[in-house]
């Protein structure tokens, strides 16, 4: 039987469990790394403490009994993320044996698992490995963005990583890559890019690592370019050494998702109030939402003159002759669904174009509802992320009205035309409800 449930921020329970183990990870010198997947949401529902005792048991356990010197914990989530789903909690590589892990996994944790759900999972392939599968619900239907950065200004930048080891430059690497930035992680891929710390917007370094050479180096390149200095910090390591002047800020272990939001908000807020533009020479800079504009002006004007010659023809057209140019029209018009063309995208990869169709209206039936709240929210990434995920859907399928329509938002988006968006969600309604009509009515023909 569950216990009391509640939302809580599962950062929270993280932080709180790594402060709880500090005294047997100092003993043992043994180093807790998270390695958190983006599709784990921020905010869930269930039994936060339940599933504090369950994962303290656990980490322990592994302590006590391991000689690893770095367990990293990792949270996996499906992708598609929706309402209520199975979070994955995973210690791997544990370096016990089968049976060591089999008979604490199945008597010592039945307590915390019944108030959970819980699931225990043993892969006959990795026998050692930890893992429990525990399901938690969302804040908010739909809800599957957890950082909404506050300018899109702050996306997209270089990081260079050094750090000792490979599976915390790993999970940081990940967690920088939700907020679609590129890391070069090590000396080595910062040698084969050409050795040129220019290139980079941030520059991370563990403080153990720090040399008088590096600083002297970062400072240099800090009086031309707007380099970010990084510090990788233990929380009890001593940092009266490196040179404070020309250090941007620290980003303190364990590293989780709601670090790196914090990171790159500190690092580029100044930045974006700014909104300075940097002169380069010989550099044409153009605004490509002029040649958008312009693209849509010459299109209205084309669909205005093409409108006018219609009107023309048509008073000129004997009655038998309109049947065949409504005929025509329909022709010309986008297809809702082409199931020849869904047909043969679905056989080339090996799948049943009726189960995808099946699976396109388990995902997207009443999104209409979702895509109203993200608009309303002017929710930027969430309506990137159901742009993106539509558009691969309706490709598959056949859907093109559809693609065609989610090709138009997404542009609007690009280009920075939010107030543009509420009109799109009644067309989403109206097309959606046409998409769901056919699939409904090819999947019955399938029955006949």
């Amino acid at each position: 039987m569950k216990g009391i449930e509640d939302f809580f921020d599962i950062n929270m329970v993280l932080m709180a469990l790594f402060s709880s183990l500090e005294t047997i990870r100092d003993e043992k010198k043994i180093e807790l790394i998270y390695d958190i997947d983006a599709t784990v949401p921020k905010e869930l529902k269930g039994n936060a403490e339940a599933l504090s005792h369950l994962l303290t048991q656990i980490l322990l356990f592994v302590f006590q009994n391991t000689n690893q010197k770095e367990i990293v914990l990792y949270l996996l989530a499906p992708k598609d993320f929706l309402y209520e789903e199975t979070i994955s909690f995973e210690i791997r590589e544990t370096d016990l044996s089968k049976e060591k892990v089999t008979s604490f996994l199945e008597t010592q944790l039945n307590k915390n698992l019944e108030l959970l759900d819980g699931k225990i999972i043993i892969k006959d392939e990795n026998p050692s490995d930890i893992h429990v599968n525990i399901p938690f619900k969302l804040n908010k239907l739909g809800d599957r963005r957890y950082y909404r950065l506050p300018d899109m200004a702050m996306l997209g930048k270089k990081v260079l990583l050094i750090c000792k080891s490979q599976k915390v430059a790993k999970s940081i690497q990940k967690m920088f890559k939700y907020f679609l930035y590129n890391v070069d992680v090590g000396v080595d891929e910062y040698k084969r890019r050409g050795s040129n710390l220019t290139q980079y917007d941030i520059f991370i370094i563990e403080d153990k690592l720090t040399t008088e050479e590096i600083e002297k180096l970062v400072e240099k390149v800090q009086k031309d370019t707007p380099l970010k200095y990084v510090i990788l910090e233990d929380s009890n390591y001593d940092t009266e050494s490196i040179n404070k002047h020309i250090v941007s800020t620290y980003l303190i272990k364990p590293v989780i998702p709601e670090s790196i939001f914090e990171l790159i908000i500190l690092l580029f807020e100044h930045d974006v109030k700014d909104r300075s533009i940097k002169s380069e020479e010989n550099k044409t800079i153009v605004n490509m939402e002029n040649y958008i504009n312009e693209a849509f002006k010459k299109e209205k004007e084309y669909f205005r003159e093409k409108s006018e010659e219609h009107k023309i023809n048509h008073n000129n057209l004997k009655k038998s002759d309109l049947h065949s140019i409504k005929h025509e029209k329909k022709e010309i018009e986008t297809v809702i669904l082409d199931t020849k063309v869904g047909e043969q995208n679905t056989k080339k990869v090996g799948l049943s174009y009726a189960k995808e169709l099946k699976k396109f209206l388990d995902s997207f039936d009443h999104s209409d509802v979702y895509f109203r709240q993200i608009v309303n929210e002017k929710a930027i990434w969430q309506i990137k992320e159901f742009c993106i995920e539509l558009e691969k859907k309706a490709k598959t399928i056949g859907a093109h009205s559809m693609l065609n329509l989610t090709d138009q938002i997404t542009l609007l988006l690009i280009y920075n035309k939010l107030d543009t968006l509420p009109v799109y969600v009644g067309k989403y309604h109206i097309e959606l409800e046409k998409l769901i009509r056919e699939i409904n009515r090819y999947l019955n023909s399938l029955k006949i």
